[in-house]
C-alpha cells in the first residue's frame, strides 16, 4: 500500500466512471478503463476526446498535453486488464450482488497490495469488504457528479480498512485537486446523507399536491441560493438511483424522512427515471437531454392577473430590517408607501435605514441619485397604523409572535378601508389564525419575503382556505410588478422553503451529535458536494439558533414526525445563550464587533 498509485483501473464506464477516468488521466495517471459494454467504452473515449478538445480550445491545455492524456487512457472489456493496477475504483450498478462478485474476481487478479475502492454512496462498504480476501484494502472513494468539476471526494473507512490505504487514497485525492473528507461507513455518508433526505421531502411535497414542481424548484433556488431545484436534481441523479440510496438510508436509520416517497417507486417502475430516460418529474427533449420541454403539467402562461384588485399605495407595518427592506422594494417599484411603526421616532429610524441602503446602491452604481430621491419621496414615515386608512395593500412585518400579529391585524381591520388586501410576512405561523383576528379573513394572505428583501427574488404567496381568488391574483400581480418571483403554497408550517430547509439543518446537527463528522467536514461536504452557498452550520449561525429552534418546533408540532424533533444539541446551545453570530457564539465562535 506504500506503492505510488501510478496505474489506476476504473471499472464501469458510465457517466461517473468516465468522469473519474478523465480526472485521473489529466492528472498524469495511467488509466485502465474496463466495461463489459463495448458501446460504453467507446462512449467513454469519445467523451474524453471531446472534453480535452474543449480544454485546448479554451487554452487550458496544449494539443501535445491533450495527446498525452488520450494516450494514458485505454479501455478493455475484460476485468483481467486490471492486473497491473495499484488502485481499482469500481463504479458499477448499486447492487450488493454485482459489487461483491466484482471484488471476489478482483481478489484473483490484482496484487495483494492493490487497493480496492468502491464508488458506492448507498451500500455498506463494510459488507462489501467482508467479501474480499483482503478486507483491509477495501474502502469507499465517493466522487461527485460531474467528477471533473466537483471538488469533494468522500474517503470512507470501514472497521476493517487499514490506515495506510486510507492515507494513500486521501493523498491521491489531494493530488487531483480535490478536497477529501474522511467519513465512516453509513449509507449516504455526509453529503448524500443530508442531500437525499431533503430531496425525498421535496418529492413527498410534490406528491401531496402542496405545490407545483416549478414552484418547489424555484423556491429552493431563489430562497436558498441553490444551483438547482430538488426535483430537477432528482431527474439529474436518476430517480431509480435516488430510491436505492434512500432505501439503504432508511434500512440503517428507520427515520421516516428517509423512507422513499411513493412517487419515487411509481416513477422508477414506470421507467420514468429522469434525464437518462427523457422523462421524470419533468419531460426532456430527448433521452439524456438537459432541455426541459412543455408537457401536460407545465403551467400555462396567463395574459394577466385578471380579476385582481387595484393597488396604488402600500402600507408596511414594522420598523425592523425586514419592514424597511419591504418598504424599499415597493417604493423602488413606484408605489406610494406608508411605513408605520409604534412611534414616529422608530418610523423615522426605519426610513433612515432605507436612505442608507439606497445610498449604497448609488455608490455602487446600481441606482442613480435621481432615482434615490424619487424612491425616498414615495415613503411616508408614520407613528401610528391610522396612516393606513387609504392604502390598498397593508403588509405586516413585525415580530414572529402570533398574539402580536393578531393584535396588529385586529387594528388594521378597523383602520384599513374596505377591499384593502391585508398580508402577513410570517415564515412559520398559521396565516389563517392571523386572518381570523379580522372581520374579513377573505382579504388576508401570506406574503413571505426573504431577507434581505431588496436582494432576494422569492416571495412565498400563502393563501388560506378563506382567501378570495381576487386577493390571491392581486398579490401575485404585485409581486411581478416589484420584480419578485411568486410561488404558491398552502397555509401549513414552513411553507416550501423552511419545510425543506430546516429538517436538513436539523439532520446536520444530529450528525455532529453522533460524532459522525465534524462541523468543518459537514460544511465543506455540502458546499463542495452539493453546491450549497453556505454549509449548514454557517447558515444556522447566520439565521440564529433561537430562530432555527423555533421553526423546527413549529414543524415538529405541525407534522408530528419524530424525525422532525429538534436536535438536543440545538436546544442546549439556545438554552446556553449561544445563538450564533448575533451573540458571538453558536456552533462556532466569532470575533466581537
Amino acid at each position: 500500500m506504500d506503492t505510488p498509485l501510478s496505474t489506476i483501473a476504473v471499472v464501469g464506464l458510465g457517466t461517473m466512471g468516465t468522469g473519474i477516468a478523465e480526472v485521473l488521466a489529466r492528472a498524469g495517471h495511467k488509466v485502465i478503463g474496463i466495461d463489459i459494454s463495448d458501446a460504453a467504452a467507446r462512449q467513454a473515449v469519445a467523451t474524453l476526446e471531446a472534453a480535452t478538445a474543449r480544454a485546448v480550445r479554451r487554452e487550458r491545455i496544449t494539443e501535445e498535453e491533450r495527446s498525452d492524456v488520450l494516450t494514458r487512457f485505454r479501455t478493455f472489456g475484460d476485468l483481467r486488464a486490471a492486473a497491473e493496477a495499484e488502485l481499482v475504483i469500481e463504479v458499477v450498478p448499486e447492487s450488493y450482488e454485482i459489487k461483491q462478485q466484482l471484488f471476489r474476481e478482483l481478489d484473483a487478479i490484482v496484487s495483494p497490495t492493490a487497493i480496492l475502492a468502491t464508488g458506492t454512496n448507498a451500500l455498506s462498504v463494510t459488507r462489501l469488504a467482508a467479501e474480499s480476501l483482503h478486507p483491509e484494502r477495501v474502502l469507499g472513494l465517493h466522487f461527485f457528479n460531474p467528477a471533473p468539476a466537483m471538488k469533494l471526494v468522500e474517503v470512507v473507512s470501514s472497521v476493517l480498512t487499514a490506515p495506510p490505504a486510507v492515507a494513500a487514497v486521501t493523498e491521491l485525492a489531494r493530488s487531483l485537486g480535490k478536497e477529501p473528507v474522511a467519513v465512516g461507513d453509513r449509507p449516504g455518508f455526509v453529503a448524500d446523507g443530508l442531500l437525499f433526505g431533503y430531496l425525498n421531502q421535496a418529492a413527498a411535497m410534490y406528491e401531496a399536491n402542496y405545490a407545483s414542481r416549478e414552484d418547489i424548484d424555484a423556491a429552493m433556488k431563489l430562497g436558498c441560493g441553490l444551483p438547482m431545484g430538488p426535483l430537477a436534481l432528482l431527474d439529474l441523479i436518476g430517480i431509480d438511483t435516488a430510491r436505492t440510496v434512500l432505501e439503504a438510508m432508511y434500512c440503517a436509520s428507520h427515520d421516516r424522512l428517509h423512507a422513499p416517497a411513493p412517487i419515487l417507486r411509481q416513477l422508477s417502475e414506470a421507467g420514468l427515471t429522469g434525464r437518462k430516460s427523457g422523462r421524470g418529474f419533468y419531460t426532456y427533449a430527448e433521452t439524456g437531454s438537459q432541455t426541459v420541454v412543455p408537457d401536460a403539467l407545465t403551467p400555462q402562461e396567463s395574459a394577466s392577473a385578471a380579476g385582481g384588485r387595484t393597488v396604488r399605495s402600500v402600507g408596511v407595518a414594522g420598523s425592523g430590517t425586514m419592514a424597511s427592506g419591504i418598504a424599499e422594494v415597493f417604493a423602488k417599484a413606484g408605489y406610494d408607501v406608508v411605513l408605520a411603526a409604534r412611534s414616529q421616532e422608530k418610523a423615522d429610524t426605519a426610513k433612515g435605514r432605507i436612505a442608507k441602503s439606497l445610498e449604497r446602491s448609488v455608490t455602487k452604481g446600481r441606482l442613480t441619485a435621481e432615482a434615490r430621491d424619487e424612491t425616498l419621496a414615495r415613503i411616508t414615515a408614520a407613528g401610528s397604523l391610522d396612516a393606513f386608512a387609504d392604502v390598498d395593500l397593508a403588509v405586516e412585518a413585525v415580530a414572529e409572535d402570533l398574539s402580536v400579529k393578531q393584535q396588529l391585524f385586529g387594528t388594521m381591520d378597523k383602520v384599513c378601508k374596505p377591499g384593502a388586501v391585508l398580508a402577513t410576512t410570517t415564515s412559520s405561523l398559521p396565516v389563517v389564525a392571523v386572518a381570523r383576528a379580522t372581520s374579513r379573513p377573505q382579504d388576508v394572505i401570506g406574503m413571505h419575503f426573504f431577507n434581505p428583501a431588496p436582494a432576494m427574488k422569492l416571495v412565498e404567496v400563502v393563501r388560506t382556505v378563506l382567501t378570495d381568488d381576487d386577493v390571491h391574483a392581486t398579490v401575485r400581480e404585485v409581486c411581478v410588478k416589484v420584480r419578485k418571483h411568486p410561488v404558491d403554497c398552502g397555509d401549513r408550517a414552513g411553507f416550501i422553503v423552511n419545510a425543506l430547509l430546516f429538517p436538513y439543518l436539523n439532520n446536520a446537527i444530529k450528525m455532529v451529535e453522533e460524532h459522525y463528522a465534524s462541523l468543518d467536514d459537514i460544511d465543506a461536504a455540502m458546499k463542495l458536494g452539493g453546491g450549497y452557498p453556505m454549509g449548514p452550520f454557517e447558515l444556522l449561525d447566520v439565521v440564529g439558533l433561537d430562530v432555527s429552534l423555533a421553526i423546527e418546533k413549529v414543524l415538529h408540532s405541525e407534522f408530528r414526525d419524530p424525525g422532525l424533533a429538534p436536535a438536543p444539541l440545538l436546544e442546549h446551545l439556545v438554552a446556553a445563550g449561544c445563538l450564533g453570530r448575533k451573540t458571538g457564539r453558536g456552533f462556532r465562535e466569532y470575533a466581537r464587533r
